[in-house]
């Protein structure tokens, strides 16, 4: 195996670990809590915006002083951010299914699959209609195109 695809496992592998551990810790993968923080006309709950705020605050600055000014990521894989700004039914529609589903299991994907160590089958159950859902849109993109 080569150098760079080695490193490019390790760096995901930390960045994995980091994500998921936050995602634990500050329990963005409890459904109970995702479903109070979206209920904002019920027992609405705004500790998860607290989290979304944090993670911005060491974000933002690490983006524009360090990441914005790289051609290549520290994974080796080439930087080349896309300036797409055209919001179209392709996305609006996606945006809406992709709401649809947060709101209805409480899950996001990246939640979803931190969350399947959990031995939860109600994660499982999402995870795998969410893969389900993937192929089923990417078939149906691929026969419109």
């Amino acid at each position: 195996m080569g150098r760079l695809k080695i490193n490019r496992i390790v760096v995901g592998a930390i960045a994995g670990i980091t994500f998921g551990s936050g995602m634990i810790i500050s329990e963005m993968v409890n459904p109970h809590k995702v479903i109070a923080f979206l209920d904002i006309f019920g027992q609405w709950d705004p500790s998860l915006a607290f989290v979304m705020i944090g993670a911005l605050f060491v974000f933002a600055p690490c983006y524009h002083l360090i990441i914005k000014k790289r051609k290549i990521a520290i994974n080796g894989d080439a930087i080349a951010p896309k300036n797409c700004n055209k919001i179209d039914a392709k996305l609006t529609v996606g945006a809406i299914v992709f709401g649809i589903g947060w709101g209805l299991a409480g899950f996001c994907p990246g939640p979803a699959i931190t969350n399947i160590g959990s031995g939860n089958y109600a994660v499982f159950a999402f995870v795998a209609s969410m893969i389900l859902g993937i192929a089923i849109a990417n078939k149906c993109l691929a026969l419109r195109s």
